[in-house]
């Protein structure tokens, strides 16, 4: 059976079969299998080349054809440790660091990488391009580098060198920026508004109304019995809001630093010996200062324009070697947009990887007062110029020992505290459904705590890490100690779930008493709506808000030019005002509007005058007209960007967040 198989499968009706079956497969299939689990982005944004935007979305065209942008593992990596520092920065003591690693948060910072993503990929589409004088003006109009609102040179690669960048580095990630925004900031520049837009708006926003108003004041609060049958009807209407939530009771240890004692300090002795293991700490490098000419090489340039950037950087290297000003040389003719205007000068560089390699290797192969021959990097050419060379040295013990001395103590203090920590835990191994024996050899008090819902711990359980322990699904269904919660360097907490209580539902004998009040407070609004109701529809039927007023003892305000917003005699009312239809000449509009306490509103629009263009000063009306056109820009752009989204093909690889 097994031969005749063999037979039937091996012939050329087979070998067809296969072949056809084959075509879709590559273009489908055989993307998956080779390319997603190999992938080395968090993202992938494509889209069709801009010679052909009808392009099909088949695996091979796409392949060779499309254009592609990635979001790198470990760009998003960074992006979201700096966003995780933003937030420790804003929350304090409450940032909760494991809640912060949510898929929710690491998607949000996803999706801002593949909006730059897409907008970078739409403006190579689009051909556009970001000139080094731009660079050059965005640069120095960054107050991070301005000393009295001036660019200054010194900061800048100062500040650069902090940051571990380059001046070349630092221009590309720059050009790279502003080619991004390139499109959605012209788009948001060029919206605009119309005169007689203007005009409404203005009419509109400055439109003012005569009101008369009286205030109908809360009734008394209902007191009347309720039925049996009005508590079962009301709890099953509005069953979801009666519930009790879940709770638990917890026993914790609460472990300080303080309560360790203090080490002896380090004497010279041991501070010599970890100066000797870490001497190489105690280094002060080698470093050169150093200038250099860069003749630019664009990314993607031809063999041609290569061969006469280096030719260029050839003779400006002979120039300077022949003893003319390499400063002047630098000032002339680097592309370098960061160093150009002060003659090429880089200061002081350390092979520490703040340039890129093949520049540090060859202006660390230079002798002092050397001036190299071209050195290429993704930049372009370089000549490197050595003006000076500051040999490394070794720091002496003597000038270290005080940081020395503190970071021993440092170190002592956080071992004995781990080691405290360590022991109350191994105590703990012995008996995980027990604190005491752990209490008793630390000289610390077991504590309570509840019972408490989610959010609503006082004392250790309002701290984030804790609560959440408590609420673990472990630690409650097994009812041993938990492993230890670090709140600070100097403090953890051990805990224990005594008692867990599920969320469920109230019945309805528990929730009585909130099912009468509810039905209470239900018939008290209900009396005040019909007392609004009744004065709106006299006035409606031809009475007069003021006789209204006087009948029921009440105080009648009118009110003339009320503008919006403005809260008279609450901002429900004010809004409620301006929500009214405008009166038919010889009438008025009439409406209500429940106010805080259960009081009630009743007014009438008496006349609505519209907003007088003409009062706005010129001023005025241009920091509208920009405030609006600004609103409509960053709308368009928005929308801009939601639609260049659709039309790329955007890939997710969730196992690289």
């Amino acid at each position: 059976m097994l031969q005749a198989l063999r037979e039937k499968t091996s012939g050329w009706i087979a070998i067809v079969i296969v072949a056809i079956l084959a075509v879709p497969f590559a273009f489908f299939g055989m993307e998956q299998f080779l390319f997603q689990s190999n992938a080395n982005y968090a993202a992938k944004v494509e889209a069709p080349p801009s010679w052909w935007r009808s392009a099909p979305d088949w695996w091979l065209v796409r392949k060779f054809a499309w254009q592609s942008e990635e979001v790198g593992a470990e760009e998003f990596r960074e992006a979201f440790e700096q966003a995780r520092a933003q937030r420790r920065e804003m929350e304090g003591e409450a940032f909760d660091g494991r809640a912060f690693e949510s898929a929710e948060n690491k998607r949000e910072v996803l999706e801002q990488l593949i909006d730059q993503a897409v907008l970078k990929l739409s403006a190579v589409r689009s051909g556009i391009a970001v000139g080094d004088a731009q660079v050059q003006e965005f640069i120095r109009e960054i107050p991070a580098f301005q000393v009295d609102g001036k660019f200054d040179e010194q900061r800048y690669i100062l500040a650069l060198q902090g940051q571990g960048r380059s001046p070349l580095s630092f221009q590309e990630l720059v050009r790279e920026g502003l080619q991004q925004s390139v499109i959605p900031t012209q788009l948001a520049q060029s919206a605009f508004i119309t005169g007689s837009e203007l005009e409404r708006m203005l009419r509109l926003l400055g439109e003012r109304r005569d009101v008369s108003f009286l205030a109908l004041p809360a009734p008394e609060a209902d007191t009347a019995a309720v039925s049996a049958e009005e508590i079962q009807a009301w709890y099953d209407a509005h069953v979801a809001q009666y519930r009790a939530p879940e709770q638990v009771t917890i026993e914790y240890l609460d472990i300080d630093a303080a309560s360790v004692p203090a080490p002896t300090a380090p004497d010279d002795a041991s501070l010599r010996q970890r100066y000797e293991q870490e001497k190489a700490r105690f280094v002060d490098p080698e470093q050169r200062l150093a200038s250099h000419i860069l003749v630019r090489v664009d990314a993607g340039a031809d063999e041609a324009a290569d061969n006469a950037a280096r030719e260029k950087a050839a003779q400006l290297a002979a120039q300077a070697k022949g003893g003319a000003d390499f400063a002047a040389l630098a000032r002339e003719h680097s592309d370098d947009t960061g160093s150009k205007a002060t003659g090429g000068d880089l200061g002081w560089v350390a092979q520490d990887g703040t340039m890129v390699k093949p520049f540090e290797d060859a202006l660390f192969a230079m002798p002092a007062g050397g001036v190299s021959d071209p050195v290429k990097t993704q930049f372009g050419w370089h000549v490197l110029q050595l003006r000076e060379l500051r040999e490394g040295r070794q720091v002496p013990f003597e000038d270290v020992r005080e940081q020395l001395a503190v970071e021993q103590a440092r170190v002592d203090r956080d071992r004995a505290f781990n080691e405290y920590v360590g022991g109350i835990v191994d105590k703990v191994y012995e008996n995980p459904t027990s604190l005491a024996a752990a209490a008793e050899q630390a000289n610390l008090q077991v504590q309570t705590l509840g019972p408490f819902a989610r959010g609503e711990g006082t004392g250790v359980a309002a701290i984030p890490a804790v609560a959440r322990a408590a609420f673990s699904e472990s630690l409650i269904q097994d009812g041993t100690v938990g492993d230890p919660i670090e709140v600070s360097p100097e403090r953890s907490v051990l805990l224990r779930v005594v008692e867990h209580t599920p969320e469920r539902a109230l019945t309805v004998n528990e929730a009585r008493e909130q099912v009468i009040a509810a039905i209470r407070a239900d018939r008290t609004a209900k009396r005040a709506n019909e007392a609004a109701d009744a004065v709106v529809a006299r006035v409606e039927g031809g009475e007069a808000l003021a006789a209204v007023a006087t009948e029921q003892g009440l105080e009648l305000q009118s009110i003339p030019g009320i503008p919006r917003g403005a809260p008279i005699p609450s901002q429900e009312a004010a809004a409620a005002y301006f929500k009214a239809p405008a009166p038919v000449e010889g009438a008025v509009s009439v409406g209500k509007a429940e106010m805080p306490g259960g009081a009630m509103v009743v007014f009438t629009v008496d006349k609505v005058v519209p907003g007088d263009p003409s009062e706005a000063s010129e001023q005025e009306r241009a920091m509208f007209r920009q405030q609006l056109s600004s609103l409509l820009g960053a709308e368009d752009a928005d929308t801009l960007r939601q639609a260049l989204r659709r039309s790329m093909k955007i890939t997710v690889v969730e196992s690289k967040l």
